[in-house]
């Protein structure tokens, strides 16, 4: 148990780097008293929404609380429930906090030191919610096995986790594309008036919605990926290794967070300098010595031979990391051919433009895909060098290594709604052009890194997805009254059996289910975010001209009350369908509802992404100056294009990763009590 020590302790240490950098750079200055004002309403329209969401999450958490106290081990499993809520609820407190006071900083670094200062602030406020994350995921987990002793009975922790990661995913989706829907088609479209106009009453909700779904909403997701991917390679390394294999996973995830630790100190950048190559080089030096703390820790471990295979697992999970992200940034790239085959396609009007949205989108999904199963297959093939009874262990392990770094990976994803924000209110401060060209390169940065950090996380989710699968099956195993279903001593899920096809069409449909749910809901908020920017374009003397003041709050309130409202019904089905058809129709349905839900899951979220994420780079490919520009007629076509491509790829696509993990953690909690 000294092992789990080790890795609470670099938990700890990840929590600790994060509030010492969020110190740092809150000492920075904020700028001009507009800008000062304009950054406090960003950050008092997000932690209203914030608060608000936890609040209408509180009966929701208790209820299930109360369900698990009374379930088999239920103190035990309650506890961890509540105590993996309360760390995302944590870790989203503190990202929204460092992320919401630092855009100003930003816009002031740029104005006053030029883009390697404003890179430096910006991508710091981002490495705050990235090792919190880490840190907080891996000291809940470590600590908890210390006092319970049973991986299987926290990943409790891991279903809390998952259970706050989805409204946070799903209502924060709804919250920023209502807004940024809102703003784009009445600011842009209608009255033609630039992106983040002060005149434009909904640039504060916009800008709230960036830190709302970027940051505690990506946050989260990756939260619960961590944790449940921990809890799952626990649980078969403890199967299949005894305590070494249980300890393994803490030890991996130690390391990530030091070699985060240590990348985040290779991101920097000069004048002129390029910062995407600069945020790289973060990246692969954290992937880079992960991948060499290790080799040596797995031969240590598990010996010469079997040490190496279960490094070559983690290997590809951080291979998968990189081609992934690659794959991601060449169908998202506004440098790249699918996107601006898009933008070309806008020049006809915004059909076409959609089609090739859709196009484009549905391409994307088959290469990553094949990356996932060589990954799956090389990790398995590895893993089973000293045993093939241990190849197995390989999948979660490759998930493990995927996941290592999530500190960087989550940096350099909130990094982005930073640069974001700072280009607002450097526009609404009315700065001079030069801030802005400042604030704009970071912020094209950090859409390419936000594109990525979205292949990472549905990535991770899949590979989570798998791992929490393989522990079901071992939890079904142990379970005495399913000794009829298991072959060899083992679940397996035949596809000739009904009740197996019943699951996978019922898991294989839910995917559709809650993105047309979660994508009405976006139109739903929006319909109601643009009538109340025409009403105050209509009602409120000489907006237009400068002199009349919008009601921001109006529109914060609109989007807050929105999201909130929407994201309940989703996070029902997320909960309530796992269980009815694991109680209600067994242990083979449940299999086979994990495996459609996976499969389709993972798809559907590549799908919506990618295609999101190429219509929004089509849109600003064009506002750079191409095709005619702004106020084009193509560019009113990608407009619309970004706007349908919005809740693609910030509401319904992030649900997927979530969906699944729900699902996954759910299923083996109550893998123990099902009757057949």
């Amino acid at each position: 148990m000294t092992l789990a020590y080790y890795s609470a302790a670099a938990g700890a240490l990840g929590l600790l780097f994060a509030l010492f950098t969020m110190a740092s750079v809150l000492k920075e200055p904020m700028g001009t008293p507009k800008m000062k004002e304009l950054s406090e309403a960003v950050q008092e329209g997000a932690m209203a929404y914030l608060n608000r969401q936890y609040k209408t999450l509180i009966p929701f958490a208790l209820v299930i609380f109360v369900l698990l106290f009374f379930a088999h081990n239920g103190i035990s499993l309650a506890i961890s429930f509540l105590v993996g809520a309360i760390c995302s609820a944590i870790a989203g407190y503190i990202g929204m906090n460092s992320t919401t006071k630092s855009n100003a900083r930003t816009t002031e670094a740029a104005r006053s030191n030029g883009l390697g200062k404003a890179l430096n602030v910006s991508f710091r406020a981002g490495a705050v919610m990235g090792l919190s994350v880490a840190g907080l995921g891996l000291l809940g987990v470590s600590v908890l096995f210390l006092i319970f002793k049973d991986a299987v009975v926290i990943n409790s922790f891991a279903f809390g986790a998952s259970a706050i990661a989805f409204f946070a995913r799903v209502g924060g989706g709804i919250y920023t594309k209502a807004a940024d829907v809102g703003a784009d088609l009445v600011g842009k479209v209608e009255a033609g008036i630039p992106e983040d106009d002060p005149r434009n009453p909904a640039t504060i909700a916009d800008n709230v919605g960036d830190n709302v779904g970027d940051t505690a909403g990506m946050g989260a997701d990756l939260f619960e990926s961590y944790a449940a991917t921990t809890i799952a390679a626990m649980i078969l390394g403890n199967s299949i290794f005894g305590p070494k294999g249980a300890f393994f996973p803490l030890l991996v995830g130690a390391i990530g967070i030091v070699a985060a630790i240590i990348g985040t100190f290779f991101v920097r950048t000069g004048e002129g300098g390029n910062p995407q190559a600069a945020l790289n080089v973060g990246l692969y030096t954290t992937n880079l010595l992960t991948a060499i703390a290790v080799f040596f820790l797995g031969r240590s471990v598990f010996g010469a031979t079997e040490g190496t295979g279960i490094f070559l697992a983690v290997l590809a999970g951080l291979v998968t990391n990189v081609l992934v992200g690659t794959l991601t940034e060449y169908y998202t790239s506004n440098l790249k051919k699918p996107c601006l085959r898009i933008a070309e396609a806008s020049k006809t009007g915004p059909a076409t433009n959609i089609i090739h949205g859709l196009s484009v989108g549905m391409e994307s999904v088959f290469f990553p895909m094949l990356v996932f199963a060589a990954a799956i297959y090389f990790a398995y093939w590895a893993a089973s060098w000293g045993d093939p009874a241990h190849a197995i262990y390989g999948i979660a392990m490759a998930a493990m290594g995927m996941l290592s770094t999530a500190g960087i990976v989550v940096a350099m994803d909130s990094f982005g709604p930073v640069a974001d924000n700072a280009g607002g209110i450097a526009e609404m401060a009315e700065l001079p052009p030069e801030v802005r060209q400042i604030t704009d390169k970071l912020d094209s940065v950090g859409n390419t890194t936000a594109a990525i950090a979205k292949g990472f996380a549905i990535g991770s989710a899949a590979l989570t997805a798998l791992a929490l699968f393989q522990a079901f099956a071992d939890e079904v195993a142990r379970n005495p009254r399913l000794q009829s279903l298991l072959v060899g001593g083992k679940l397996v899920v035949n596809l000739n059996n009904p009740l197996v096809l019943v699951g996978l069409f019922i898991g294989a449909s839910m995917p559709f289910l809650v993105s047309a749910i979660t994508m009405r809901a976006v139109g739903e908020a929006a319909f109601g975010m643009v009538n109340e920017v025409r009403r105050q374009f209509r009602e409120i003397p000489g907006i237009m001209e400068g002199t009349g003041r919008p009601d921001y709050a109006r529109c914060v309130s609109i989007a807050t009350g929105a999201a909130i409202s929407k994201m309940i019904l989703p996070g029902l089905l997320a909960v309530g369908v796992p269980l009815i058809v694991g109680f209600g129709l067994g242990a083979l349905a449940l299999a086979g509802f994990l495996s459609g839900l996976t499969a389709t899951g993972v798809l559907m979220a590549l799908f919506l992404a990618n295609a999101g994420g190429s219509w929004d780079n089509a849109k600003k490919y064009i506002e750079a100056g191409n095709l005619g520009g702004k106020k084009s007629e193509p560019h009113k076509a990608a407009v619309i294009g970004d706007t349908v491509g919005d809740p693609c790829k910030d509401t319904s696509g992030p649900a997927m990763n979530p969906l699944i993990k729900v699902a996954g953690t759910i299923s083996l909690i109550i893998g123990s009590m099902l009757l057949h």
